[in-house]
């Protein structure tokens, strides 16, 4: 399909600008810029039938128009029709607008009613000026997303003026249509740009118009190709085969204090058979709190380095990449491998000679945060990058550290930059020969579970692991709900707890999105508690405190030297103290349901039973409200998931913001199982059987945008 581009001989550079922002790079773009709401401006409604919250079009003569000045300048005018009459009301006018509504001019106005200070009125309504023949629109008025500065009037005009000139061909065939009982595309997208006055509004809005089924599985079918297509593009790339040795590995697990769970066991095997491969793997590792994600991915580490390739391991936080570093340092002494540490925190010579250790090959494993893809940071011979808590990155950050071992060659033989993987069809349909791309395996892991209708729908390019079981030993921890009225006793619950020889943490919530605000509750609740508890040696913890206090205080309240933990929400991950056995979320109602479970996940780590205390404030929002009732009644990981996706959707559990991944613009994959489910059925068949209609599909949904999914 040829895609025009805007032409900015016929618009502005303002313009194009403007549209740009909205996504709309070219013309066929603006087909599918689809309308949020619509206005009826097919019907008139006398104004004596017109009751406050209607959204109506009304029509009558200007009785009267004046300025008033209080409570602040306002133009209002008196509509009459003969029957009824409402006042129009405008709180910002202009010179031409106090023209168009002179007195005894007819006008047509669209809006809301309401109740006002003089009867009923519409504050702001869309006016015009017309005569007693002037005729009713033949379609309801579409609404559409816009920018500032960009009016409706000119993406009418534009999508109109698309609607006539660019074909709106079927890329997929009759038979799968016939099939899958679908709309014909074109019908689809002249009914949603103008919806005949008839129709029913409420299936427009609600989107389960057959017009709107048939653009959510459109774009649900482009989604899952272009993913489809990425999985097999990546069995074209090489990788370093990094063939199980069983020596370091097999060292490893006999040194263990303890044996791996069923789920473990099974998880490696499929992780090993992948670095065995000649191509990139690409694996995401799915694993509920405390289940052992990490010992699964220090044997992938050791099945790269027994191979002879560098492994590298990045988090998000210094805590977490610390915590990993430390464990990994301890587990690999004894195999002869000290890995190295690289954080942001570092001393410029520290940061050049751990740089050196890894350019050189001398560090076989390298441990950090994001420190570890800066450009002065380059790997001997990179062939395993593990990231966890991977949604918290962004799509450029885990790029970055995959690009370290990568070295691409272009169809001449030259060396070319690293660039994104895009699709082979994608390629070709810009005449472009695929690009020979070495790369390291890229092993993902998360604690946060992901729900069967996400992973179906986001992670259908990765293959996905699961630990779906616990380590035996564990405790599941109580779950308590307690007002802040009760905040004494609380109190008495944590002395009690300290001083029997356990361990606590208080954990402060993140107010407002404000750092510093955070940072002030922070501080006054590490004072209340120090004077509460006297007799308590107390830490604390929280994100403006140099890297190395908070290593000093999480060194010393693992070691048992601090009774109690105050910190903010970075000990969310990564921090495995078995003795503490109490956990007290401050404001629990502020934060989400997956914070919540992974903060509940810091205790439970040990053999005695450990509590979980959720401290709310009244009054609660419905939506706290159902967080608190969903984190009460489980502790299954995936079951929180996936209520969490149904209260705050895909984005919040993507972590959307940060990856980068192109989230779905119209299908909902909570509401719409059906289409995807029938989205991933047709994939197969279009590729084997109608790969030009493939190629047509994503070039319409996908041709201006890069493939950033799970890079």
């Amino acid at each position: 399909m040829y895609r025009q581009a805007v032409q900015p001989t016929r618009i502005s550079p303002v313009t194009l600008s403007k549209l740009a922002k909205l996504g709309i790079h070219h013309r066929t773009d603006l087909l599918l810029h689809l309308p949020l709401r619509y206005e009826d401006e097919t019907h008139l409604a006398p104004i004596a039938t017109v009751q406050p919250g209607m959204n109506v079009q009304v029509q009558g003569v200007i009785a009267h128009r004046e300025v008033v000045f209080r409570p602040r300048r306002t133009l209002v005018c008196r509509l009459q029709d003969g029957g009824g009459e409402l006042y129009l009301r405008f709180l910002n006018f202009y010179p031409s607008q106090q023209k168009q509504l002179a007195e005894g001019r007819q006008i047509r106005a669209v809006g809301e009613v309401r109740m006002g200070y003089y009867g009923l009125e519409m504050v702001h309504p869309k006016c015009r000026a017309v005569d007693d023949d002037t005729p009713l629109r033949q379609s309801l008025t579409p609404v559409y997303p816009t920018t500032a500065g960009l009016s409706q009037a000119v993406l009418r005009k534009l999508i109109a003026n698309a609607l006539d000139t660019l074909p709106l061909d079927d890329t997929l065939p009759d038979a799968l249509l016939r099939r899958m009982k679908l709309a014909a595309f074109a019908d689809s997208v002249r009914l949603l740009h103008n919806p005949p006055p008839d129709i029913s509004v409420a299936s427009l809005e609600q989107r389960s118009h057959a017009a709107w089924r048939r653009i959510k599985f459109d774009e649900l079918l482009a989604q899952q190709l272009s993913m489809r297509v990425h999985h097999r593009e990546r069995s074209k790339r090489t990788a370093p085969k990094l063939a199980p040795q069983h020596r370091l590995t097999a060292q490893l697990m006999k040194d263990l204090p303890f044996a791996l769970t069923n789920a473990q066991q099974k998880v490696y095997a499929e992780i090993s058979r992948d670095l065995a491969q000649p191509h990139p793997m690409q694996r995401l590792l799915l694993g509920d709190v405390g289940s052992g994600k990490t010992v699964v991915a220090a044997l992938a580490a050791l099945q790269a380095i027994e191979s002879g390739y560098q492994a590298a391991l990045m988090a998000p936080t210094e805590i977490l990449a610390e915590q990993h570093f430390l464990k990994l340092r301890d587990w690999f002494a004894p195999l002869g491998i000290a890995p190295v540490w690289l954080s942001g925190s570092l001393k410029k010579k520290e940061k050049q000679a751990a740089a050196e250790r890894i350019a050189s090959g001398e560090t076989l494993l390298a441990i950090g945060t994001h420190a570890l893809f800066q450009e002065q940071v380059s790997f001997h011979r990179l062939g395993l990058a593990i990231v966890d808590e991977q949604h918290k990155f962004g799509v450029q950050q885990r790029l970055a550290l995959r690009n370290k071992g990568k070295s691409s060659q272009s169809v001449r033989g030259e060396p070319v930059e690293p660039q994104l993987p895009q699709d082979d069809a994608l390629r070709q349909a810009q005449g472009e020969r695929p690009i020979n791309v070495h790369e390291p395996h890229q092993l993902m892991m998360s604690a946060t579970p992901i729900p069967r209708t996400l992973a179906m729908s986001y992670y259908a390019d990765l293959d996905v692991s699961v630990i779906d079981e616990l380590p035996p030993g564990r405790t599941p921890v109580v779950t308590k709900l307690v007002s802040d009225t009760r905040r004494d006793e609380v109190f008495a619950r944590v002395r009690t707890s300290c001083l029997e020889g356990r361990q606590a943490y208080w954990v402060c919530p993140l107010i407002d999105e404000s750092e510093a605000l955070q940072l002030q509750t922070v501080l006054e609740t590490f004072q209340l508690l120090t004077q509460t508890f006297p007799e308590l040696r107390i830490g604390l913890v929280h994100g403006k405190l140099d890297n190395a206090e908070k290593a000093r205080v999480m060194a010393a309240f693992k070691a048992g030297e601090l009774q109690l933990l105050v910190a903010t929400t970075v000990i969310e991950v990564g921090v495995d103290v078995p003795n503490a056995s109490l956990m007290v979320i401050d404001h629990a109602e502020r934060m989400g349901l997956a914070q919540l479970h992974q903060l509940r996940g810091r205790v439970g780590r040990g053999a005695v039973q450990s509590l979980c205390i959720l401290l709310y404030q009244q009054p609660l929002s419905e939506l706290a409200r159902a967080r608190l009732k969903v984190v009460f009644e489980s502790n299954d990981g995936f079951a929180i998931a996936q209520q969490d996706m149904r209260l705050r959707g895909p984005g919040e559990l993507l972590g959307a913001r940060q990856s980068g991944v192109a989230m779905l613009r119209f299908a909902d994959i909570s509401a719409d199982e059906d289409l995807l489910n029938q989205a991933r059925q047709a994939v197969d068949d279009l590729l084997r059987d109608f790969p030009e209609a493939a190629r047509g599909h994503l070039q319409r949904w996908m041709a201006n945008r890069h493939d950033y999914l799970h890079a």
